[in-house]
C-alpha cells in the first residue's frame, strides 16, 4: 500500500467549472470526517463538495459521497483513483464551482477522477514497507564510531540506547538481513552482536 506524502491542493478548470481537489492524511474516520467538514465550511458556497477516503493498513475502510452530483459520477470515480493507486490513510475532497456548462455523466466521472489523480501527482506518494527491526549490541568503546557508520550506511536507525554498552535498533528488509550481518561483522571486526526483534512499517519514496 501507499499513502500521500502530505496534504495539498490542485485545481482543474473544465468547461468553466472549477474542480479543487484537497488531500489530507487521516488515521481514522474521525480525522477523515473532520477534514471533510473543514473543507465544506471553507467552500460553503460551492455547488458540490464530493468526498472519498480509504483507511487502514489494507485499505479496508472505503467511503465516498457524490454530494448532490448524479449518483456514481463523483465520489465513486474519486474512490477508484485512490484504490487504483493503492493509496490508504488518505481523504480527498473535490470542490466544484459550477461554471454554467453541464458535463454529462461521462464528463463528471473524468473530471472528478482526474482532479484526484492530478492532486496525487502534485503531492506525491510514499510506499509503505514492513521491515525487520534488528537490535545491535556493541561495547561502549565501539558505539560512537558504529553509530556514525550505521547512519552513513543507508540503513534506517530507529533508536539508540546508551548504557554500559550501546544498543541500536535498525530497520532492515528481510532479503538484506544476511548482508547486514556481514556488513556489521566487517564494520566492527566481529565485536558486535545482533538479533531480530519484531518488525516496523516505514514510508519511503517508491524509487528507494
Amino acid at each position: 500500500m501507499q499513502t500521500i506524502s502530505g496534504g495539498g491542493e490542485h485545481e482543474l478548470h473544465i468547461k468553466r467549472s472549477r474542480f479543487i481537489c484537497a488531500l489530507a492524511r487521516a488515521g481514522d474516520e474521525d480525522e477523515a470526517r473532520a477534514f471533510i467538514a473543514e473543507r465544506r465550511r471553507a467552500h460553503w458556497n460551492a455547488a458540490h463538495n464530493c468526498t472519498a477516503y480509504v483507511l487502514g493498513a489494507d485499505g479496508g475502510v472505503q467511503r465516498s459521497s457524490d454530494d448532490g452530483e448524479p449518483s456514481g459520477t463523483a465520489g465513486v470515480p474519486m474512490l477508484e483513483v485512490l484504490r487504483h493507486r493503492a493509496v490508504t490513510d488518505a481523504v480527498a475532497v473535490v470542490t466544484r464551482y459550477f461554471g454554467g456548462v453541464k458535463l454529462g455523466a461521462g464528463g463528471l466521472i473524468r473530471a472528478y477522477g482526474g482532479a484526484v489523480a492530478a492532486a496525487l501527482d502534485e503531492v506525491g506518494l510514499l510506499e509503505r514497507r514492513t521491515l525487520r527491526v534488528v537490535t545491535v549490541s556493541a561495547d561502549y568503546v565501539l558505539a560512537g564510531r558504529l553509530e556514525s557508520e550505521l547512519r552513513d550506511s543507508g540503513y534506517r536507525v530507529q533508536d539508540v540506547r546508551y548504557g554500559a554498552g550501546a544498543e541500536f535498533d535498525v530497520a532492515v528488509a528481510d532479503p538484506a538481513l544476511a548482508g547486514f550481518g556481514a556488513w556489521l561483522a566487517e564494520a566492527t571486526g566481529g565485536q558486535a552482536d545482533y538479533e531480530v526483534n519484531g518488525s516496523t512499517t516505514v514510508e519511503v519514496a517508491p524509487e528507494e
